[in-house]
């Protein structure tokens, strides 16, 4: 499955990103790397929570 992923720089530092095709979904990390590791967690826990409505 491929999601559109949009990454901003936050304004202090950091960088954040939303998953505009699931409502709600977004993520934080202090670096680029770890902004991508939190991405699919959320994603995962976003299609997971998505279920069990």
């Amino acid at each position: 499955m491929k999601l559109k992923v949009i990454i901003h720089e936050a304004e202090e530092g950091g960088y954040w990103a939303e998953v505009p095709a699931i409502l709600g979904c977004a993520t934080q990390g202090d670096t680029y790397e770890e902004l991508l590791s939190n991405v699919h967690e959320a994603v995962e826990a976003c299609l997971y929570m998505a279920t069990k409505t």
